[in-house]
């Protein structure tokens, strides 16, 4: 590399004296000669020896000749002379390998000699401030002191009218600043070299800030392991470019699937086979001014011939929101801008340009199985991964970046518990950001010995939990997963009136298989807007899949309702959005519960697809017994309850959690314990309140109890 600078930088001085001599030629007789020697390197030989030195190192010779001072052998050489000689000393020090810059970037992007040139003129300045008075004698005033386009067609050969052309490379590619204030002439306006192409020229080829600024670095290959299926994929990517490439045109990759650490790893990984540095850059980075993009557009594919680089354009920003940019991404895309990813979660854009359109898919379970199971022996040798990693693969549906950040995490977290219980904590803690944007965390806290229901429902309860966790089992192990194509997810639904205990029940379900439980918010789901119903729908159950979480559709009635006879367009898109409810439950992986007071009102399709149906009956006085005993925590002090006589009021188990509360509180604000008068006084508010009618002997029957 230093060998490639030192010779580079004798192309350069010796372009920059041929430039020299070319404007000398120009300027008034009175201007004095330019200074033809480089004081660090030069060496007095006779000029009759200059031709031959130059011809054999053009031949290959060992050495490039050093800048010359032409030793007059009789008269001084003519101004032609000197043009002629500094011509070939630099068409001498351009045979090195690889070539100069200059001779690259005119390559690269098409430039004519005259092009080549006149962007050297341009950058001369910055190189030898010195030559800014040179061009301001040729031009005839000491103001304009820089390069035009004007001085560029009368000092340089072959002068094209088009250099100045819009459609050309200098002008497009941002080769060149054009200074034109007022009705200034094109030809008269200021030129300058655009700083990333001036240090392109020196040899310093680093990414222009103004597209690093919206851009950052995607880090290396290694950082995004991939499974033998996903490389697999890569290979063929890589494959299907090299023969596009061979017909002279790349197309864009749409890497479709729903996990965007999948998506990025691969376009890491397709990037690295072909020897490209990958950046990446948020849709909403991407600015939506035409001019704004027409510039990132044009800069970036400066960027891709300068630079191995390859672009990785992400579709969803961090919330998974799609941000809609259709046609600013139309125009940014709308030319060769060499190799670029888009990531999106399904549908592939349609795009005016050539694509190719990949499904990403995660690491099947055998191969989260295998990485969970190298990577916990590595963690902690002694842990029994043979029967961890079943568990967490069954569960949770991780790439191998999650698993690696899962068993980081627990390996560094402060605290007590062995390590597969500490993973098995830093998966929920993983995924539980995406779902918090998307529906409402419930901390579960109820326990199997909290739940009062009869024997059948509480057997029912205890087999939807088993299953959940031994379906790694069932699935994989078991051969199950080889012969079924859907219906891999548990779905149960909870019918009962209301306070009958079903949210309690989901509760204590997340609660013994240590997975998070979320209620899902039909305010935040359901949009007025068309097909933005299924597009929420579609976040929720994907980021549920990826973190084992358990669904809970409170009033599932109002989401999951009957199809009704198409009348209008509202009926047909209502219709739409249960027909995509339908699938997705199908195809969902994970435990979903629906819970409904009014199970009539459900759609046969829903029901046919439903693994469990648990009727939660009202409760009867035993069960309400029972109720009443758990209502109050150990810690809140009472004295004289007589459970069976509270058993006789006729309400669910949510009224009388209710009623114990508001008990508590009555006695706390009076200084007393709970005591019978206490429980009676706030059944009495409670009872107000469902407008149920009881009469006062039976209050006082049931209040005294001694």
């Amino acid at each position: 590399m230093e060998e490639w600078l030192a010779n580079n930088n004798l192309y350069l001085e010796a372009s920059l004296q041929w430039l020299r001599l070319r404007l000398q030629k120009l300027a008034p007789p009175e201007y004095p000669a330019p200074v033809t020697t480089l004081p660090s390197q030069t060496e007095d030989i006779p000029r009759s020896t200059v031709r031959s030195r130059f011809s054999k190192w053009k031949s290959g010779g060992a050495t490039p000749p050093k800048q010359v001072h032409l030793l007059t052998e009789g008269n001084p050489p003519s101004l032609d002379e000197q043009i002629e000689e500094a011509a070939t000393q630099r068409e001498a020090t351009a045979k090195m390998d690889p070539p100069p810059a200059l001779l690259i970037l005119a390559q690269r992007f098409g430039l004519s000699e005259f092009e080549r040139d006149t962007l050297l003129l341009c950058a001369s300045l910055e190189f030898d401030p010195a030559l800014a008075s040179l061009c301001a004698q040729v031009q005839g005033s000491q103001s304009k002191n820089y390069p035009t386009f004007s001085l560029a067609l009368s000092a340089l050969e072959d002068g094209r009218w088009d250099v100045m052309s819009a459609h050309r490379p200098l002008r497009y590619a941002r080769f060149i600043e054009i200074s034109q204030p007022g009705a200034i002439p094109l030809t008269s306006s200021a030129l300058r070299a655009d700083e990333r192409i001036v240090n392109y020229l020196k040899g310093l080829n680093t990414i222009d800030d103004r597209v690093a600024a919206l851009l950052q670095p995607s880090g290396s290959a290694d950082d995004a392991p991939l499974a033998e299926s996903q490389l697999a994929v890569v290979k063929a990517i890589v494959e299907h470019l090299h023969e596009t490439v061979a017909h002279s045109f790349v197309p864009v990759v749409q890497l479709m699937g729903a996990d965007s650490g999948c998506r990025l790893a691969m376009a890491q990984q397709v990037s690295a086979a072909l020897n490209r540095n990958l950046y990446q850059m948020g849709i909403e980075t991407l600015p939506s001014h035409i001019s704004e993009v027409e510039m990132l557009a044009r800069l970036w594919q400066r960027e891709s011939l300068l630079l191995p680089v390859a672009l990785y354009i992400e579709m969803e920003t961090a919330n998974g929101v799609s941000v809609d940019t259709s046609a600013a991404l139309q125009r940014f895309l709308s030319r060769d801008m060499g190799l670029v990813f888009v990531g999106v979660r399904e549908t592939p854009l349609r795009l005016n340009v050539s694509s190719l359109t990949v499904e990403v898919k995660k690491p099947t379970a055998e191969e989260q199985c295998e990485a969970w199971t190298k990577l916990l022996n590595a963690a902690e040798p002694e842990t029994d991964s043979a029967a961890t990693a079943p568990m967490l693969a069954g569960q949770f549906n991780f790439s191998f970046g999650d698993i690696q950040d899962a068993v980081l995490m627990a390996s560094t977290a402060s605290g007590a518990g062995e390590l597969p219980g500490r993973v098995w904590q830093a998966c929920r803690n993983v995924t539980r950001p995406r779902l918090d944007s998307l529906a409402e965390g419930l901390e579960p806290k109820a326990t199997w010995k909290d739940l009062v229901l009869p024997e059948e429902q509480m057997a029912l309860m205890r087999q939807i939990a088993g299953q959940v966790r031994e379906r790694h089992k069932v699935y994989e192990q078991w051969g199950f997963s080889q012969t079924m194509n859907r219906g891999f997810g548990i779905s149960a639904l909870f019918a009962g009136e209301s306070g009958t205990g079903k949210t309690m029940a989901a509760e204590v379900i997340a609660n013994d298989l240590q997975l998070n439980l979320y209620r899902i918010d039909l305010s935040a789901v359901v949009s007025k807007y068309i097909g933005e119903t299924e597009k929420n729908l579609r976040k929720v159950f994907d980021a549920a899949e990826r973190g084992g979480a358990i669904l809970f559709f409170d009033e599932a009635d109002a989401l999951f309702g009957k199809r009704s006879e198409v009348k209008d367009s509202h009926d047909r898109y209502a219709n739409i959005e249960i027909n995509y409810l339908l699938q997705r439950m199908e195809a969902f992986s994970g435990l979903a519960i629906l819970a409904t007071n009014m199970k009539t009102a459900l759609d046969s399709a829903f029901m046919r697809r439903l693994r469990f149906v648990v009727n939660f009956p009202f409760p009867g006085v035993k069960e309400r017994q029972q109720i009443w005993e758990k209502a109050l925590p150990p810690q809140t002090p009472r004295r004289g309850l007589d459970y069976a006589r509270l058993a006789r009021l006729n309400i669910s188990g949510g009224n009388i959690h209710s009623i114990a509360l508001n008990a508590a509180f009555i006695a706390a604000q009076n200084g007393q314990t709970v005591t019978m008068p206490v429980v009676v006084a706030a059944a009495r508010v409670e009872m107000r309140k469902l407008e149920k009618p009881i009469s006062d002997a039976e209050f006082r029957m049931i209040e005294t109890s001694n």
